[in-house]
């Protein structure tokens, strides 16, 4: 078995402020830096990413993998022309000279499914297209797909085998991608494609609602495994991402075997029905604040409230650089009442972290603190904080991963600095990251289970690595460039078919 292996990983948010351009998948910030050739193969055995499990089942089969190249950005909005076809050429060249020396028996792809490019909608069922007219109906291709996937009917139909993950937060993508692996083995020894169906959810599930920590995301997950061994199927959800303008952004259930349908059915009962159970309780910012101060100062408090700034989220498109959680912070006098014990991180601020670096550990300097950007209702967010802001830790950015998510891992995030803002510590970057691991806090100092208080710039992921040490996790919709309620932004081009609010 020769198989040939490559990787594409962006969440496009059509309403963020920030394109992907090729220096944004050459850095990775979020992800790891583009790598291509043999050294892709080096990288990604024995990781946690989805390509490191199916490296894994490959290797126990004797498969013989030929390496293309991994490529991801961290989400934002749309990927340049120039970006999509760099990657998209690279690997189709890489499939071209596979056919035409050691012989291609198979792909595999590591695919996000969410990808919205400038110049194409679909940008995963371009690839798929490229690649299908290139090879033919009988080379079988595989991939696996983030849980927010916007599955389209080309992905299903030009695909032999798509999965999806099955926890949000991701802690299960290795596992995905060996699960991959046996699809792909699955498909061979029937030696056609399985039988498939699918169904489109009809209306928009909220990110924060997708978390499988919660209910009922967490019920319709956990019923997965069961359908599957009753039935011999492999059936996947991808709760989409409900940023993306264009007609099929949004929910999709799917199997493969004899009992696809039935499976398929059986989901989209189970996640219509009723829908209103997909809505979520967001906090003002000035009231997150007040109710963490509450429980922070209510003498039991051995464990830090955590907020989430799910709107500011850069794992959805947000530049991470927005100010209205820390205002609110600022207010309420958080850092006064528990000085040194609240934090807020991560913000992108390149220039603050420069600064910080050039004036050294303990000075003390004016700075204004991230950025005012454009949100989807056409108003800004807030001002940038202006603070004299005393410098406590110096990181240069390279961090491993020790949490549940992208475990080992190392990003790579610039100048980090720790300020001081009147008591509260704040995370300064000079690359964007969702705070979802304990280490992007201790990096810089920061021992997040000694803090009160936690401001994450995140809006689910976070919690696989801090729910354990939270005493209340607390959802704010400070202004940002990502929609806690998908129903608020300005959609043009989703269909009638799909309504952007949880029914009633």
């Amino acid at each position: 078995m020769q198989i040939l292996i490559a990787g594409f990983q962006h969440e496009t948010n059509t309403f963020a402020p920030t394109r992907a351009d090729w220096a944004a998948f050459v850095r990775g910030d979020s992800y790891p830096a583009y790598v291509e050739g043999p050294a892709m193969l080096a990288h990604y055995t024995g990781s946690s990413l989805p390509a490191g499990g199916f490296i894994a089942e490959a290797q126990a089969r004797g498969w013989q993998l030929l390496p293309s190249c991994w490529a991801g950005a961290t989400p934002s909005a749309q990927v340049t022309r120039e970006a999509f076809e760099r990657i998209a050429g690279t690997i189709v060249e890489a499939t071209r000279s596979a056919l035409a020396g050691p012989g291609l028996d198979a792909i595999y792809l590591d695919l996000h499914g969410a990808a919205v490019a400038e110049h194409v909608d679909d940008a995963e069922g371009e690839l798929l297209a490229r690649l299908r007219a290139l090879v033919g109906d009988d080379v079988p291709i595989v991939a696996s797909l983030d849980l927010h996937a916007n599955v389209t009917r080309q992905m299903l139909e030009l695909a032999d085998a798509l999965v999806a993950y099955r926890s949000y937060p991701h802690v299960d993508t290795e596992a995905t991608g060996r699960l991959a692996a046996r699809l792909l083995e699955r498909r061979i020894a029937r030696g056609g494609r399985e039988p498939f169906a699918a169904r489109r959810i009809p209306f928009l599930i909220p990110i924060n609602a997708g978390c499988t920590m919660i209910e009922p995301a967490g019920a319709v997950y956990r019923s997965l495994p069961g359908l599957d061994e009753r039935h011999g199927t492999v059936a996947s959800i991808a709760m989409g991402f409900p940023a993306a303008d264009f007609p099929e952004c949004g929910p999709v259930v799917w199997a493969y075997g004899d009992a696809a349908q039935a499976v398929a059915d059986a989901l989209y009962a189970d996640i219509t029905e009723p829908a209103s159970r997909w809505r979520v309780a967001t906090h003002a910012p000035d009231e997150a604040v007040a109710r963490a101060l509450a429980l922070a100062g209510a003498g039991m408090a051995d464990r830090p409230v955590v907020i989430a700034d799910t709107q500011d989220n850069p794992g959805a498109g947000a530049d991470s650089n927005t100010t209205g959680m820390l205002h609110a912070l600022l207010r309420a006098g958080a850092g006064r009442r528990f000085p040194r014990q609240v934090a807020l991180g991560l913000l992108y601020d390149p220039d603050a972290a420069a600064a910080a670096h050039a004036a050294g550990q303990g000075a003390r300097l004016r700075l204004a603190l991230g950025r005012s950007v454009p949100t989807w209702s056409g108003q800004w967010s807030d001002r940038p904080v202006e603070a004299d802001c005393t410098v406590r830790a110096l990181h240069a950015g390279s961090v491993v991963l020790q949490g549940p998510m992208m475990t080992g891992i190392e990003v790579r995030l610039g100048p980090c600095a720790c300020l001081d803002v009147e008591g509260v510590l704040v995370v300064v970057a000079s690359g964007k990251k969702q705070m979802l691991d304990r280490a992007l806090y201790r990096c810089v100092g920061i021992e997040p289970e000694q803090m009160k208080i936690l401001v994450n710039k995140s809006s689910v992921h976070f919690r696989a690595d801090f729910e354990p040490i939270a005493l209340e996790i607390l959802v704010a919709r400070a202004p940002g460039p990502m929609a806690a309620d998908p129903a608020e932004l300005p959609w043009s081009r989703l269909p009638a078919s799909t309504s952007p609010r949880v029914p009633d």
